[in-house]
């Protein structure tokens, strides 16, 4: 069973970084997309940055230029490195992960989502 263990969120002043990590096991097949999104009180989850498998991310606007998203697919692991902090980053980050399954049919793969528990970033002004 795919699990996805996240760490490192907690309480940091505005201007402050904190780093996330996020590890992904249980599964005998390679992970596809992996990333984090993140969720305010009376919002709708939203994308922070995702990384394919090959290194190419994609950022939320609001986050370009301030946070780094990386990737150690040897540990099926992703970093998010959230540097100059604002109280409007305040949220429940998400990490999430593709399981890419092939399929019976050459060419053909089943890709399957999986979310970990969340933690908690809260930036103070």
């Amino acid at each position: 069973q795919v699990q996805l263990v996240e760490s490192g969120g907690g309480l940091v002043q505005a201007g402050g970084s904190l780093k996330l990590s996020c590890t992904a096991s249980g599964s005998s097949f390679s992970f596809g997309t992996m990333g984090w999104y993140r969720q305010a009180p009376g919002r709708q989850r939203e994308l922070v940055a995702s990384i394919t498998s090959g290194g190419t991310t994609n950022y939320a606007d609001s986050v370009k230029a301030r946070f780094i998203l990386s990737r150690d697919n040897a540990k099926s692991t992703v970093y998010l490195q959230m540097n100059s902090l604002k109280p409007e980053d305040t949220a429940v980050y998400f990490c999430s992960a593709t399981e890419v399954v092939p399929g019976t049919i050459r060419g053909s793969r089943y890709e399957y989502d999986y979310w970990g528990q969340g933690t908690q970033v809260t930036v103070s002004s």
